[in-house]
Order: C-alpha cells, then structure tokens, then sequence
C-alpha cells in the first residue's frame, strides 16, 4: 500500500491514540459534571478525477484531520473540534465540550476495552493507494467505448471520486473503536444528439470498495449503460398528468423509500414528535406487503458500516415489518428516550459535526410476484426506472420526484418513453398503495448520498419492482 496513506494515528506498530489516552481526555470532558462524553478522531483523505471529450480536465486531492467532542447532559449538547491534535488543543477542545455541564464533581473512572467486529469491506486494495496512470486508464476506458457505440454520442463526461476514512471513537460508557472506511464512486454522463433532438444519459456505481470493483462493474460497461439512457429517451413524448397506476422498477427506486418514508422513521425526529410515524408502534402504517429494513451490514454496500459514529456495531433493524410499524433508527441519545437499546444508526459526516440517527442501507424487501406479472397487470400506467432529484417534507412524508427514465404502460407492455415525469405523492399513503411486490429484490450500485441537518452521508438503497395502485403523475402533455 501507498506509505503516504498511513494513519497519523500510527507511529511505527504502535497508535498514537490508544485507551490510555482517551480515557484522559474523557475525563476531562465529564470534569464539569457531564452525564456521558465521546471523543471522534478523524483522518480522511479524499480525491477526484474528471475526463472530458478525451482529456484528462481535472484531478483533486485533500486531507482532513480532527477531533470532535461531544459532551451531554440531559438532552442538552455541547460540541467542539479541532483541526490541531496536539494534546494542548485536544484537551482545551474537551474543555469547551464539557462547558455543557457546570455540576463539577468527581469524574468516575472510565475503563475502555476495544471493539471487535466482523469486516464489512475490504480496504487491502484502496483506489487511493493507485497511481494516477491506472485511474485515468480506467476514464479513458469508458470514454472511449462510449463513442464507438454510437455517432450520435457528442458528449462524454467521466468521473471517479475516492476516499479513505479512518476513525478512532472513545466513549464515557466504555467502547474504544478504530475503523477504515474505503469509499468510491465511478460516473459517467453523455450526451446524444439527432437532428434538433438532445438528450443526456447517466450511469454510475460504487461502494466500499478499492479497484476490485471494477472486476464486475467495467467502465465498459457503464458507458454501455449511458448511452443507452440517453438513447432510449431521444424519442420520448410528453407525460400524461393525473392519477395512474405506477409500477416501480427493482433496484435505484428505492430511494423514494428512503426519501419519502426513511427520514420519517429516524428516531430523533419521532423523539421530538415531528414525524408522521411518532407514537405508532405497532400500528399499521402500510400494506400488509410492506418489510422496511435498514442494514448496515451488507458487503461492500455504499451505507454499510462496520461500527456507527459512536462506536457500536449496527444491527439489521426492522422498521416496518408485513405493514406495521415495528421501530425506528436509533442512536444512543433516542434509545435511551424510548427505552430501547440503539440500533447502531449514528452518523455524522465528518469530526465537526455531532452524531444522529441517520440511514444506512435502506430496502422494501422482496414479495412473490413474478416483475412481468406486474408490469402485465396494469392497462394504463407509468414504468419508472430511473429516479433524479426530488423534494420531501420530512414531517408529513409529501414528496415530489423526477423520473429520468420512465415509460408508457398500455394493455400491459412497456411501451413510450415519456419525459417530464414527475411522482407526486405522501410517502405514508403510498406505502399503503402498494398492491404487487415483485420476486426480484436489486439493490443499487453506490450512488446515493443522503443530507440532513446540513450533513451528507453515503447510503445504500433497494427495492424489488413495487406496483402502486395509484399515485398523481404530474405530466407536461395536455
């Protein structure tokens, strides 16, 4: 492996940031009082790559390095970070953190004992630990089979983002946790022209991941992939608007789940009874079809985790289960509310910022109804494959979103490309509209990057093809 990817939490064989230490600045932290202190260090290295019509147009790299300490008392938070990791500003950040509290006292001792866990992903072969000369090889690859499918391709933009995190947790409660967390994203976009018609195309994947990805996940084929998007949408007509009946393609549409119903069943939110789902334990809150899991826990999936930003290792948990509510997303600050033990969701996205219940890899788990069965069963509908941008209100689930790749359904065919989709609906009563859920569970490959608060993080989303009874589409044909 590359040295200068070597951890500055590391001198020789031995961590610079041991249990030792960090029982030291925890102690510090609870000095005025505080019911429970963790302590998050941080070095991450991230890069990028962009290629365009032939050449190599940018490339980027940048180091991040923190300590952020987060100090409670009660439901009141105190947060500070530093960018210095001498053991001067480390603890003068401790001290800022603790000013929370102003009980003072006796601290007790805090003992940590390491964390152990299963590996989630393989970070032997990290993409950052390559020579540029292989990355850009892989860009000029996709760039290059992308214009020899089709002298209608007029543009090709390919892209490779890559990060390396690795982390240390210490908390008050006794858990000392290191991880590495690879990342990479691999894009490519085009665009085709024929006569005074112009249309863009996308695909993209990634993961946790180093260059092993590619083994399965060719640039070939990615750019195969685009210029398919963008060809199949060339001739598409205008969306009919009103209510129909829509059928969901398996895999990237999961992410209306995540957006439309995850957020909703994200503990602190149902804490603080702003979410539709507060209070519903146990009630049922969508079809009886309907199992709702979030699972860190998937091999190399872009949202799995091998240990929560607190230090504890995810279980798969089950948020609605044969249509009824069955729990939420929890970090240690919302289980303790409910009573219940933490679910190993919290997430930050870097050392400046304190920990909440967030997302991992979010899927509607498979039914038994065959994909062509589905489709079969609708006289007039939309098919929608391919999902972009979209608005959510987290509160009440209401949602609209963009289709970048759908179709006509007439008398059970796929038949029209159709542009200016939009689905436009209540997260919450379009779970209760599902009617067919398909056999054929995918999940989707690395793209989706999740905000809350202000902060990003990558998740993993799935589905199999879901068949909504009825949802407004909101069309641009008269």
């Amino acid at each position: 492996m590359d040295t200068r990817l070597k951890s500055p939490f590391m001198s020789g064989a031995r961590y610079v940031i041991d249990e030792c230490f960090a029982e030291r600045l925890l102690a510090e932290a609870l000095s005025r009082g505080g019911d429970y202190a963790d302590l998050f260090f941080e070095y991450a290295i991230s890069g990028g790559f962009g290629f365009e019509d032939g050449i190599l147009r940018s490339s980027s790299r940048s180091v991040s390095l923190g300590l952020g300490v987060r100090v409670m008392k009660g439901d009141a938070t105190g947060y500070a970070y530093t960018e210095e990791l001498d053991e001067r500003a480390m603890f003068e950040t401790a001290r800022i953190a603790a000013q929370i509290a102003s009980d003072g006292g006796n601290t007790p001792p805090i003992n940590l004992a390491e964390a152990t866990y299963e590996a989630r992903y393989d970070v032997r072969t990290p993409t950052l630990a390559l020579p540029g000369e292989e990355k850009r090889e892989l860009l000029r690859r996709a760039d290059e089979r992308a214009r020899q499918l089709d002298p209608r391709v007029k543009k090709v933009s390919v892209s490779l983002a890559e990060e390396l995190r690795e982390l240390v947790i210490a908390t008050s409660d006794g858990i000392f946790a290191r991880d590495r967390q690879p990342l990479v994203r691999f894009g490519v976009h085009v665009i085709v022209e024929e006569g005074n018609k112009r249309q863009s195309g996308n695909s993209g994947g990634g993961g946790r991941f180093g260059l092993e990805y590619f083994d399965e996940h060719s640039p070939e084929s990615h750019a195969e992939e685009a210029v398919r998007h963008a060809l199949a949408m060339l001739d598409a007509r205008e969306a009919p608007a009103g209510n129909f009946e829509v059928v969901l393609a398996a895999g990237d549409s999961g992410i209306l789940l995540h957006e439309a119903v995850g957020h909703g069943l994200e503990a602190d939110f149902n804490r603080k009874k702003t979410s539709h789902y507060s209070g519903k334990i146990g009630e049922k809150v969508a079809s009886e079809l309907c199992t709702v899991v979030d699972d860190a826990s998937i091999p190399g999936s872009r949202g799995s985790i091998n240990i929560d930003d607190e230090g504890r290792v995810p279980t798969r948990a089950t948020l609605i289960e044969g249509g009824k509510l069955a729990g939420y997303m929890q970090d240690r600050h919302s289980a303790a509310h409910f009573g219940v033990a933490s679910t190993g969701n919290a997430r930050r996205e870097d050392f400046r910022s304190a920990p909440m219940p967030r997302m991992t890899n979010t899927y509607l788990m498979p039914g038994q109804s065959d994909p062509d069965e589905i489709v079969s069963s609708v006289k007039y509908g939309i098919f929608a494959k391919k999902f972009g941008g979209g608005q959510v209100d987290i509160g009440n689930g209401d949602f609209v979103f963009n289709i970048t790749e759908g179709y006509l359904i007439e008398d059970g065919k796929i038949t029209a490309p159709l542009k200016g989709v939009n689905l436009i609906g209540n997260g919450p009563e379009v779970m209760k509209e599902v009617v067919m859920l398909g056999n054929d569970f995918a999940a989707s490959d690395g793209v989706w990057t999740c905000g809350k608060d202000g902060q990003s993080v990558p998740v993993g989303v799935g589905c199999p093809t879901v068949k909504i009874r009825s949802i407004t589409v909101g069309g641009t044909a008269l």
